[in-house]
C-alpha cells in the first residue's frame, strides 16, 4: 500500500509551449490525491500576506503536509534543472507548500489583483501548482504586455515593465474582476486548465493570472472551492 502522499511512478511529464515559453505539467501526479484533499479539509487556514492591503494571492492558505513537500522536492529539483536549464551547481531555496483557496469577492480586489502579475524576476524562480479541483474552476492564464511586448519579466526588463505598468494602472484602474481573456493592455496567450491531481510548473517570471470562475470558485470549503497546493522554488545564491 503506497504512503498517503506518494507520487505516481513513473511520472508522465508533458510540456506545452505558451508564447515563447514552456509550461511543464504532470497529470495523475499523486497515487492517492484524495488523501491530500482530506488533509486540506482538516487544516486551519489564515489569510495570505497582503490580503488586507488588497495585494498578492486573494484568499487563504494552510501549510501542506511535510511528507508531500519532501516528495515533491525530491522529484522536482532534478526535473526543473533538466527542463528549464538550471545550472547543476545552483543551490535550491523553497517556499512553504501551502494549501490555497481563493475567497475574495471580485468587487473587493485591489488594482494589482485585477491584472496579470509575475512572481519574481530572478532567472530560475519556479512556480509549482497542484490542482485539487476540477476544470470548472478555470486554470492559469499566461499573457503578453502589449506596450512592452514582454511575456517574461527579467532583471533587465523589470524597471521598464513596471514603469509602463504603473503608468497604465494610474491612467485607468482595471475593473473589479478576476482577469481572464485579456484587455487593452495584456494579450491572452493561453491557459493551463485546472484538472484534479494535475501538477503545473512554470517560471515565476512569466506574466500570469489565476483564471477563476467567481460563481463557483470563491469558497473556503476545500471540497467545493478552488483548492490548489502552491510552492515556489528558486535556484541561486542569496543576495
Amino acid at each position: 500500500m503506497p504512503e498517503p502522499f506518494a507520487l505516481r511512478m513513473p511520472p508522465n511529464i508533458q510540456s506545452v509551449a505558451i508564447g515563447e515559453h514552456q509550461v511543464v505539467f504532470i497529470d495523475d501526479f499523486l497515487e492517492q490525491p484524495e488523501a491530500l484533499l482530506e488533509a486540506a479539509c482538516r487544516s486551519s487556514y489564515s489569510p495570505y500576506p497582503g490580503v488586507a492591503e488588497k495585494k498578492g494571492y486573494p484568499g487563504i492558505r494552510a501549510e501542506a503536509p511535510a511528507d508531500y513537500s519532501a516528495n515533491l522536492t525530491e522529484l522536482l529539483e532534478p526535473l526543473i534543472k533538466l527542463n528549464f536549464g538550471v545550472p547543476e551547481d545552483l543551490p535550491l531555496r523553497k517556499s512553504m507548500c501551502a494549501f490555497s483557496l481563493t475567497t475574495t469577492a471580485a468587487s473587493e480586489l485591489g488594482p494589482l489583483q485585477r491584472t496579470p502579475h509575475f512572481d519574481a524576476s530572478t532567472p530560475y524562480h519556479m512556480a509549482v501548482l497542484l490542482y485539487l479541483c476540477g476544470p470548472e474552476h478555470g486554470g492559469t492564464g499566461f499573457y503578453r504586455h502589449k506596450a512592452t511586448g514582454l511575456q517574461q519579466i527579467t532583471a533587465e526588463t523589470r524597471e521598464q515593465y513596471l514603469d509602463e505598468y504603473y503608468a497604465e494602472l494610474n491612467r485607468h484602474h482595471p475593473p473589479p474582476r478576476y482577469f481572464d481573456d485579456g484587455d487593452a493592455h495584456f494579450s491572452f496567450l493561453g491557459m493551463m486548465p485546472a484538472r484534479f491531481n494535475r501538477l503545473v510548473v512554470y517560471p515565476g517570471s512569466l506574466l500570469h493570472s489565476a483564471c477563476i470562475n467567481p460563481a463557483l470558485s470563491l469558497s473556503s470549503n476545500p471540497r467545493s472551492g478552488r483548492l490548489t497546493v502552491n510552492t515556489f522554488y528558486d535556484f541561486g545564491t542569496v543576495v
